[in-house]
């Protein structure tokens, strides 16, 4: 017997704390991210700016309890599993989970960085990149890069993804979120999406970490109560609604600023932030548009049809919306991920996912947990 190809699309790499010290080109090397320790406490700092202290670990984690995260002592190298860095080690961790292969995104290398100096923060995603490229190329076949791309500079970026396209990366990372002030679906971007609907590979809009608290749009929210004293919404509550408050307002700029018009073979994957809003997003457009037709930039299509048509959703490993979205949305839409190794990840989401798509049929199953990724990345 055979079974089935499983693909993880949402997992990540914990960077050494000294790749931009190691492959940082060396005009930049002063100003490289890295983690120092003061007074004991470590702090993660991105162009001489402190941007996390004392709880580092828990950018990672997924294998120490989450109260030890939170409560300082812990360094960055205690939240980094060997897996989640080298190669060999993800391979074991592939072969005990029954999965083939990762979509890899960065860790750190995914925050919002606090520069205005676009050459530094281009500087930044090409270290990560190479890097990325050398831990891929030791798992072949079995690890999938996501290029990280400096979209403030579009032109540098048109020319990285160029470079990470030869060296065998199956995506691009794209916050979500305005950038410079400027919607991603608006036009600045196009000609860096044009060169992925060229190569056939997809924006992957994934959820970003604001240390102000993952449920940034929610921000009069969190500034209610007290950390201290316990009455802040707390933990639950950002990583609860931050994932969606980022993914859906960016989606529906992609939709309804026309990009899916002017560039109708564009593929964007939506990750981190489950598959139920999908079809509630898809209705939810799709009813008020005929209210305000003639009062915004005219659409070709329904809202609906662009999501059929364009977007693919990452689902958690235990939505009990899977079957529901492959209904609606499509049965070639949907895929999922672990999130490993991040702090609201589980070791056992391989278990999980299977156990959430048992009821489906064996072709929605195998679609879910690898057939999708597979025609997807091109793999």
């Amino acid at each position: 017997m055979t079974r089935s190809l499983v693909v993880d699309c949402d997992s990540h790499v914990m960077e050494p704390a000294d790749l931009w010290q190691r492959y940082l080109e060396p005009r930049f090397r002063e100003r490289a991210i890295r983690i120092v320790v003061e007074n004991g406490i470590e702090k993660l700092v991105i162009d001489d700016q402190v941007v996390l202290e004392g709880v580092l670990a828990a950018l990672g984690g997924v294998d120490i309890e989450r109260p030890k995260l939170f409560a300082g002592g812990l360094r960055y190298a205690d939240g980094c599993p060997p897996a989640s860095y080298d190669p060999l080690e993800r391979a074991k961790l592939l072969d005990a989970w029954g999965v083939d292969a990762g979509v890899l995104f960065p860790t750190v290398g995914i925050l919002p960085f606090p520069t205005r100096d676009h050459e530094l923060a281009s500087a930044y995603c090409r270290a990560y990149n190479t890097w990325q490229s050398e831990f891929a190329q030791a798992l072949p076949g079995r690890a999938v890069p996501i290029a990280a791309l400096h979209w403030g500079d579009p032109d540098e970026a048109a020319r990285e993804l160029d470079r990470c396209l030869r060296l065998g990366f199956r995506g691009a990372f794209l916050p979500p979120e305005p950038i410079d002030g400027v919607r991603p679906g608006q036009g600045k971007l196009d000609a860096v999406f044009a060169r992925c609907a060229e190569a056939r590979i997809p924006v992957c809009l994934h959820v970003v970490v604001r240390f102000s608290g993952a449920a940034v749009p929610f921000a009069p929210w969190l500034e209610t109560g007290s950390r201290e004293l316990g009455t802040s919404p707390g933990l639950l509550f950002s990583f609860g609604l931050g994932p969606a408050g980022q993914i859906i307002p960016a989606l529906a700029s992609l939709i309804t600023d026309g990009l899916f018009d002017r560039l109708p073979e564009l593929r964007v994957l939506c990750v981190e932030a489950g598959c139920g809003f999908a079809a509630y997003l898809m209705d939810r457009l799709d009813e008020k548009q005929p209210f305000f037709r003639e009062l915004t930039r005219p659409l070709a299509l329904r809202p609906s049809d662009y999501v059929r048509r364009n977007v693919w959703f990452v689902a958690e490993p235990e939505e009990r919306t899977i079957g529901a979205m492959l209904e609606l949305v499509g049965e070639d839409r949907i895929l999922w991920g672990s999130d490993y190794p991040h702090v609201d990840s589980s070791l056992e989401a391989p278990a999980q996912i299977r156990h959430s798509v048992a009821a489906l049929s064996p072709e929605r199953q195998r679609a879910v947990l690898g057939a999708n990724a597979a025609a997807l990345f091109g793999l």
